[in-house]
């Protein structure tokens, strides 16, 4: 039971970010989402900065969702024990192969494109969420 505990929260962010990965994420549906709200924000900016910004936001979304991975994961492999670097680099390692496996789904995702830059932004953020988990660790708390 605890280890179900420790792992059922990794697992479900596992899922969501799939999910995230779907068709319904596609840029071309959050741009019809973000594009008009950025408008209304930024009523002067030129279109092409819009679209920056949009990008902007799917990128830093990808960040975050790999630090909060690497961070679940370590936690169901560790528990709250404190920090250890083995436990570090192997739920970074995990989350950067779940990147690489999310970035070929996306691959055969009508609306998706799979790219490696985004597996490079993906492992960051997991590297990331264990600098905070060390740093957190070193500090105390």
């Amino acid at each position: 039971m605890e280890l179900a505990r420790r792992w059922l929260p990794a697992v479900v962010w596992a899922g969501i970010i799939s999910t995230l990965s779907s068709g319904w994420f596609s840029g071309e549906r959050t741009g019809a989402l973000l594009l008009p709200l950025f408008a209304a924000l930024f009523p002067d900016s030129p279109p092409e900065h819009l679209d920056a910004l949009h990008q902007a936001v799917r990128k830093l979304a990808h960040f975050a969702e790999y630090l909060a991975l690497s961070v679940l994961l370590y936690h169901a492999l560790r528990g709250p024990r404190r920090w250890d670097v083995r436990a570090g680099v192997i739920a970074a390692g995990l989350a950067g192969l779940y990147a690489v496996g999310d970035e070929f789904h996306q691959w055969f995702v009508p609306g998706r494109t799979a790219a490696g830059t985004d597996c490079l932004i993906d492992v960051s953020g997991a590297a990331a969420g264990q600098g905070i988990l060390a740093a957190r660790a070193r500090a105390g708390r």
